[in-house]
């Protein structure tokens, strides 16, 4: 059974910063294509970022340069650590494992002043 548990969100203000974390249990993140989802309201889920196996990245216009997803396999945990956070960054963000269609449970992310 796969489950994917969010944290590390929160309320920040313009330009802070905050670090996601997906730690995954009944699949490996190194051995899958994993991504973060948001769904801000009233707006469709977009991806924001993902990692391929091989490591390589790929972000979203939106949150390219700001946003970096990174693994642990380690600890097979997923990160997404987020900079220069805008209120449009405001949204719930999920974990996904995309090869098997798994999902967190979603954490918010409010970014205010």
């Amino acid at each position: 059974q796969v489950q994917l548990v969010e944290s590390g969100g929160g309320s920040v203000q313009p330009g802070g910063s905050l670090r996601l974390s997906c730690a995954a249990s009944g699949v490996s993140v190194s051995a899958n294509l994993m991504a973060w989802y948001r769904q801000a309201p009233g707006k469709q889920r977009e991806r924001a970022a993902s990692i391929l196996r091989s490591g390589t990245t790929f972000y979203a216009d939106s949150v390219k340069g700001r946003f970096t997803i990174s693994r642990d396999n380690a600890r097979n945990t997923v990160y997404l650590q987020m900079t220069d956070l805008k209120p449009e960054d405001t949204a719930v963000y999920y974990c996904g494992c995309v090869n098997t269609d798994s999902w967190g449970q979603g954490i918010q992310v409010t970014v205010s002043s």
